[in-house]
């Protein structure tokens, strides 16, 4: 299990790069939130696809996971862009 999670961690740090230059347009999100980010989907896709696909117990990598953990971490950024607003809008006072 521990060694799932810093798989997981360790494959997050390219995820969540990978996930934004899948995405088209310009996010404004710093690198180190791209990081978190795909951290956090790389956990949650190898729980997925753990889960869904049966892995086998303490196998720390799987393709589903990976896969899953780049989906997720798209799915994350743009949850974050939509929410914390692209920084296009003017400031009016």
């Amino acid at each position: 299990m521990l060694w799932t999670i810093i798989v997981s961690l360790i494959v997050g740090c390219i995820v969540g790069p990978l996930a934004r230059l899948i995405l088209p347009g310009r996010q404004n999100i710093s690198a180190g939130m791209t990081v978190l980010l795909g951290a956090v989907g790389a956990l949650v896709g190898s729980w997925l696809g753990a889960t869904l696909f049966g892995g086998k117990s303490g196998d720390p990598w799987s393709w589903s996971g990976f896969i899953l953990g780049t989906v997720v971490a798209i799915v994350f950024v743009l949850i974050y862009g939509a929410v914390t607003g692209r920084g296009e809008r003017a400031v009016t006072r």
